[in-house]
Protein backbone atom coordinates (compact mmCIF):
# COMPACT_ATOMS: atom_id res chain seq x y z
CA UNK A 1 0.00 0.00 0.00
CA UNK A 2 2.46 2.83 0.91
CA UNK A 3 4.28 2.39 -2.35
CA UNK A 4 0.74 3.70 -4.24
CA UNK A 5 1.40 6.77 -2.66
CA UNK A 6 5.26 6.88 -3.57
CA UNK A 7 6.74 10.08 -5.92
CA UNK A 8 10.01 8.62 -5.55
CA UNK A 9 12.17 9.23 -8.96
CA UNK A 10 9.50 11.40 -9.78
CA UNK A 11 10.00 15.24 -10.50
CA UNK A 12 7.02 17.87 -9.06
CA UNK A 13 6.79 21.59 -10.12
CA UNK A 14 4.78 24.00 -7.65
CA UNK A 15 4.26 26.81 -8.54
CA UNK A 16 3.67 30.21 -5.56
CA UNK A 17 5.62 28.06 -3.59
CA UNK A 18 7.35 30.34 -1.59
CA UNK A 19 4.62 30.05 1.67
CA UNK A 20 1.70 28.96 2.90
CA UNK A 21 -0.45 26.08 0.97
CA UNK A 22 2.41 26.09 -2.12
CA UNK A 23 5.28 26.01 0.30
CA UNK A 24 3.52 22.79 2.65
CA UNK A 25 2.71 21.19 -0.72
CA UNK A 26 6.13 21.20 -2.13
CA UNK A 27 7.66 19.84 1.31
CA UNK A 28 4.95 17.24 1.21
CA UNK A 29 5.57 16.19 -2.11
CA UNK A 30 9.22 15.91 -1.08
CA UNK A 31 9.02 14.19 1.89
CA UNK A 32 6.65 11.43 -0.49
CA UNK A 33 10.14 11.19 -2.38
CA UNK A 34 9.78 13.72 -5.46
CA UNK A 35 12.50 15.71 -6.19
CA UNK A 36 11.03 19.48 -6.40
CA UNK A 37 11.07 22.59 -8.37
CA UNK A 38 9.58 25.38 -7.28
CA UNK A 39 8.87 28.90 -8.78
CA UNK A 40 8.12 32.47 -6.75
CA UNK A 41 8.22 36.07 -8.34
CA UNK A 42 11.51 36.52 -6.77
CA UNK A 43 14.21 33.50 -6.11
CA UNK A 44 14.94 35.39 -2.48
CA UNK A 45 11.13 34.38 -1.31
CA UNK A 46 12.14 30.51 -1.81
CA UNK A 47 15.12 30.25 0.44
CA UNK A 48 12.64 28.74 3.59
CA UNK A 49 10.82 26.43 0.90
CA UNK A 50 13.76 24.94 -0.36
CA UNK A 51 15.62 24.53 3.15
CA UNK A 52 12.78 22.59 3.96
CA UNK A 53 12.99 20.10 1.09
CA UNK A 54 16.63 20.33 1.34
CA UNK A 55 15.81 18.62 5.12
CA UNK A 56 14.15 15.89 3.50
CA UNK A 57 17.16 14.62 1.30
CA UNK A 58 15.16 15.75 -1.51
CA UNK A 59 16.89 17.68 -4.50
CA UNK A 60 15.31 21.35 -5.12
CA UNK A 61 15.87 23.58 -7.78
CA UNK A 62 14.13 27.82 -7.70
CA UNK A 63 13.09 29.11 -10.28
CA UNK A 64 11.59 33.38 -10.37
CA UNK A 65 8.70 33.31 -12.44
CA UNK A 66 5.76 35.87 -12.57
CA UNK A 67 3.27 33.57 -14.61
CA UNK A 68 1.17 36.34 -15.05
CA UNK A 69 3.85 37.44 -17.60
CA UNK A 70 2.88 34.63 -20.19
CA UNK A 71 5.89 35.46 -22.93
CA UNK A 72 8.42 34.50 -19.60
CA UNK A 73 7.00 30.96 -18.84
CA UNK A 74 8.35 28.92 -21.93
CA UNK A 75 11.88 30.48 -21.54
CA UNK A 76 12.00 30.20 -17.65
CA UNK A 77 11.01 26.77 -18.14
CA UNK A 78 13.45 25.72 -20.13
CA UNK A 79 15.76 22.90 -19.45
CA UNK A 80 14.52 22.79 -16.08
CA UNK A 81 11.91 19.39 -16.54
CA UNK A 82 10.84 16.65 -17.64
CA UNK A 83 8.46 16.99 -15.02
CA UNK A 84 6.14 14.12 -13.86
CA UNK A 85 4.02 16.26 -11.54
CA UNK A 86 2.64 19.71 -12.26
CA UNK A 87 0.77 21.81 -8.98
CA UNK A 88 -0.31 25.10 -10.44
CA UNK A 89 -1.01 27.25 -6.93
CA UNK A 90 0.73 30.62 -8.14
CA UNK A 91 -2.17 33.10 -7.47
CA UNK A 92 -3.10 36.00 -6.23
CA UNK A 93 -6.32 37.92 -4.24
CA UNK A 94 -7.61 41.30 -4.11
CA UNK A 95 -10.65 41.90 -2.60
CA UNK A 96 -12.88 45.11 -3.91
CA UNK A 97 -17.02 46.21 -4.17
CA UNK A 98 -17.24 44.96 -7.94
CA UNK A 99 -18.68 48.41 -8.72
CA UNK A 100 -14.54 49.76 -7.99
CA UNK A 101 -12.89 46.71 -9.55
CA UNK A 102 -10.62 48.21 -12.67
CA UNK A 103 -9.35 46.57 -15.75
CA UNK A 104 -5.92 46.72 -14.48
CA UNK A 105 -7.45 44.35 -10.98
CA UNK A 106 -9.20 42.26 -13.45
CA UNK A 107 -6.62 41.37 -15.80
CA UNK A 108 -3.91 41.21 -13.13
CA UNK A 109 -6.14 38.21 -10.92
CA UNK A 110 -6.77 36.64 -14.40
CA UNK A 111 -3.74 36.56 -16.00
CA UNK A 112 -2.02 35.04 -12.99
CA UNK A 113 -4.48 32.74 -11.81
CA UNK A 114 -6.21 31.61 -14.89
CA UNK A 115 -4.66 32.64 -17.92
CA UNK A 116 -1.02 32.41 -16.37
CA UNK A 117 -2.10 28.69 -15.07
CA UNK A 118 -3.08 27.48 -18.36
CA UNK A 119 0.41 28.37 -20.18
CA UNK A 120 1.90 26.82 -17.42
CA UNK A 121 0.51 23.64 -17.65
CA UNK A 122 0.60 23.96 -21.62
CA UNK A 123 4.31 24.59 -21.69
CA UNK A 124 4.93 21.60 -19.02
CA UNK A 125 2.34 19.06 -20.86
CA UNK A 126 4.25 19.15 -24.01
CA UNK A 127 6.64 16.31 -22.43
CA UNK A 128 4.11 14.59 -20.68
CA UNK A 129 2.11 14.20 -23.65
CA UNK A 130 5.16 13.08 -25.76
CA UNK A 131 5.88 10.85 -22.68
CA UNK A 132 2.54 9.59 -22.35
CA UNK A 133 2.07 9.94 -18.38
CA UNK A 134 2.06 12.97 -15.98
CA UNK A 135 -0.56 14.46 -13.09
CA UNK A 136 -1.36 18.13 -13.32
CA UNK A 137 -3.29 19.37 -9.83
CA UNK A 138 -4.47 22.91 -10.44
CA UNK A 139 -5.74 24.94 -6.81
CA UNK A 140 -9.01 25.94 -6.95
CA UNK A 141 -10.90 27.43 -4.65
CA UNK A 142 -14.22 27.69 -2.76
CA UNK A 143 -15.05 30.45 -5.22
CA UNK A 144 -15.33 27.74 -8.31
CA UNK A 145 -18.52 26.76 -6.68
CA UNK A 146 -19.95 29.97 -4.52
CA UNK A 147 -20.00 33.17 -4.69
CA UNK A 148 -18.03 35.52 -2.67
CA UNK A 149 -19.08 39.02 -2.13
CA UNK A 150 -15.89 41.43 -3.20
CA UNK A 151 -14.19 38.86 -4.73
CA UNK A 152 -15.34 38.29 -8.28
CA UNK A 153 -12.21 38.60 -10.15
CA UNK A 154 -10.90 36.05 -7.90
CA UNK A 155 -13.92 33.80 -8.02
CA UNK A 156 -14.14 34.16 -11.36
CA UNK A 157 -10.54 33.00 -12.32
CA UNK A 158 -11.05 30.11 -9.97
CA UNK A 159 -14.70 28.94 -11.76
CA UNK A 160 -12.38 29.48 -14.74
CA UNK A 161 -9.98 27.05 -13.56
CA UNK A 162 -12.38 24.36 -12.52
CA UNK A 163 -13.48 24.70 -16.24
CA UNK A 164 -10.28 24.34 -17.65
CA UNK A 165 -9.38 21.46 -15.42
CA UNK A 166 -12.39 19.43 -16.48
CA UNK A 167 -11.71 20.20 -19.86
CA UNK A 168 -7.81 19.35 -19.82
CA UNK A 169 -8.43 15.76 -18.05
CA UNK A 170 -10.66 15.08 -21.11
CA UNK A 171 -8.78 15.71 -24.23
CA UNK A 172 -6.01 14.20 -22.34
CA UNK A 173 -6.96 11.38 -20.52
CA UNK A 174 -6.49 9.12 -23.95
CA UNK A 175 -2.69 10.37 -23.94
CA UNK A 176 -2.06 9.71 -20.53
CA UNK A 177 -2.05 12.35 -18.42
CA UNK A 178 -4.67 13.30 -15.25
CA UNK A 179 -5.82 16.51 -14.58
CA UNK A 180 -7.40 16.99 -11.12
CA UNK A 181 -8.01 19.81 -8.93
CA UNK A 182 -8.27 21.04 -5.26
CA UNK A 183 -10.27 23.61 -3.56
CA UNK A 184 -9.06 24.34 -0.39
CA UNK A 185 -11.86 25.80 2.09
CA UNK A 186 -10.76 28.42 4.38
CA UNK A 187 -7.55 28.61 5.40
CA UNK A 188 -5.84 31.57 7.03
CA UNK A 189 -3.27 32.71 4.81
CA UNK A 190 -1.49 35.75 3.71
CA UNK A 191 -3.03 36.20 0.99
CA UNK A 192 -6.53 35.69 2.33
CA UNK A 193 -5.73 37.67 5.87
CA UNK A 194 -7.87 40.92 5.03
CA UNK A 195 -10.93 38.54 5.55
CA UNK A 196 -9.75 37.56 9.12
CA UNK A 197 -8.77 40.84 10.47
CA UNK A 198 -12.51 41.36 10.96
CA UNK A 199 -14.06 39.30 13.89
CA UNK A 200 -17.38 39.06 12.61
CA UNK A 201 -16.77 37.67 9.47
CA UNK A 202 -14.67 34.94 11.41
CA UNK A 203 -17.16 34.26 13.39
CA UNK A 204 -19.70 33.37 10.95
CA UNK A 205 -17.30 31.57 8.79
CA UNK A 206 -16.48 28.89 11.60
CA UNK A 207 -20.39 28.44 12.25
CA UNK A 208 -20.70 27.64 8.71
CA UNK A 209 -17.68 25.03 8.83
CA UNK A 210 -19.13 21.15 10.16
CA UNK A 211 -15.67 20.98 11.76
CA UNK A 212 -15.50 24.38 13.23
CA UNK A 213 -11.86 25.56 12.46
CA UNK A 214 -9.70 26.90 9.62
CA UNK A 215 -7.50 24.24 7.68
CA UNK A 216 -4.07 24.31 8.43
CA UNK A 217 -1.40 24.04 5.46
CA UNK A 218 -0.96 20.52 6.38
CA UNK A 219 -4.49 19.51 5.64
CA UNK A 220 -3.61 19.95 1.79
CA UNK A 221 -1.28 17.76 2.25
CA UNK A 222 -2.74 14.11 2.09
CA UNK A 223 -4.58 15.23 -0.85
CA UNK A 224 -2.12 16.40 -3.00
CA UNK A 225 0.30 13.39 -2.66
CA UNK A 226 -2.92 11.22 -3.34
CA UNK A 227 -3.46 13.21 -6.48
CA UNK A 228 -0.04 13.23 -8.26
CA UNK A 229 0.62 9.48 -7.22
CA UNK A 230 -0.17 6.55 -8.26
CA UNK A 231 -2.87 5.96 -5.34
CA UNK A 232 -5.36 8.06 -7.92
CA UNK A 233 -4.02 6.36 -11.15
CA UNK A 234 -7.76 5.77 -12.37
CA UNK A 235 -9.11 9.41 -11.20
CA UNK A 236 -9.29 12.53 -13.42
CA UNK A 237 -10.98 15.50 -13.89
CA UNK A 238 -12.09 15.48 -10.55
CA UNK A 239 -11.97 18.54 -7.71
CA UNK A 240 -10.82 17.42 -4.36
CA UNK A 241 -12.70 20.08 -1.50
CA UNK A 242 -10.65 20.28 1.58
CA UNK A 243 -13.12 22.44 3.74
CA UNK A 244 -13.85 20.85 6.94
CA UNK A 245 -17.11 19.67 5.07
CA UNK A 246 -18.05 23.30 4.12
CA UNK A 247 -19.42 22.83 0.65
CA UNK A 248 -21.18 19.65 1.67
CA UNK A 249 -23.27 21.69 4.52
CA UNK A 250 -24.45 24.11 2.44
Amino acid sequence: MPNLFSLAGRHALVTGASRGLGQAMAVGLAEAGADITITARTLNALGTTAEKIRATGRSVECIALDQSQTDLIVPALNGKGPFDILVNNAGIEQISPSEDVTPALWNRIIDTNLRGSFFTTQAVAKTMLTRGSGAIINLCSLTSYVGVPTAVPYGSSKSGLLGMTRALAAEWAPRGLRVNAIAPGYFRTEMTEAFYEDPQWTKAMLDKIPQRRFGNNDDVVGTVVFLASDASAYVTGQCIGVDGGYLASI
